[in-house]
């Protein structure tokens, strides 16, 4: 059998490919536009122009050709698979994975699906979101998710949206902490049905850890769904392994 020839490539060994938006504030461990945050080779494409406030506050559509380069180099560097560091771009995930010739993550919210199914009889996921007023059923749709879940969201002159605006170059990892856990908490007292806890928000994993130790609860994130893509480009050879 004669296998197709391999495609020349100007970089090798990333599988996945991270879109981020133009942004300038201070990224941490645990945020998605941070190199350490990966136990495996990631390759990053800014879209230049495009602002979390383009696609949150404004219409992602209007920013889709973007996109669209985007995943087009992204793919021709190799990447097979694709994500997005803000979880507003639900709002266009048909659109973009129609155009995408690998699997496009646009969301964490994407898990939603799956928490409802695998929690116990009577939980519910809760979700953690930058802005709960820009947060519609088009978001939803995009995800294959109905609305009306228990959310909570980050306050707009909190630390962590403040920093964002801003564009601060360096951050108070403590005070963004804290603000995190006081949202959460308040989601927990407000609604005791909820059995685990979704962020929409790409900035948010460096917190999951603790957030999750505290309340004693699962976090799902952008980073636990990329890892679990990865793992399925990548799984472990466990036949061949140590032979």
């Amino acid at each position: 059998m004669t296998l197709p020839a391999l495609p020349r490539r100007v970089v090798h060994g990333t599988m996945i490919g991270i879109i981020v938006l133009d942004t300038g504030f201070q990224r941490l461990p645990g945020d998605i536009a941070h190199a350490g945050t990966w136990p495996f080779p990631v390759q990053f494409r800014v879209v230049r122009g495009v602002r979390p406030a383009d696609v949150i506050e404004g219409d992602p559509r209007h920013s889709l050709e973007a996109f669209r380069a985007a995943i087009d180099d992204l793919v021709a560097l190799g990447c097979t698979a694709i994500t997005t560091s803000c979880g507003f771009l639900a709002a266009v995930q048909d659109e973009l994975t129609r155009h995408s010739p690998v699997p496009f993550l646009s969301s964490a919210l994407l898990q939603i699906p799956m928490v409802e199914r695998i929690l116990p009889a009577g939980k519910k996921p809760g979700l953690v979101v930058s802005d709960a007023d820009a947060l519609t059923e088009r978001h939803f749709r995009g995800i294959g998710a109905a609305p009306g879940l228990p959310m909570a969201a980050l306050a707009f002159d909190g630390p962590l949206r403040r920093n964002m605006r801003e564009q601060a170059a360096e951050v108070d990892a403590a005070a963004q902490e804290a603000e995190v856990v006081e949202v959460v908490a308040g989601l927990l007292a407000r609604h005791p049905e909820v059995g685990a806890l979704i962020f929409e928000c790409a900035n948010l994993p460096p917190y999951s850890a603790f957030v999750s130790r505290r309340f004693g609860v699962p976090v799902y994130d952008i980073v636990t769904l990329v890892r679990w893509m990865h793992l399925s480009l990548a799984p472990p050879d466990y036949a061949h392994d140590g032979r």
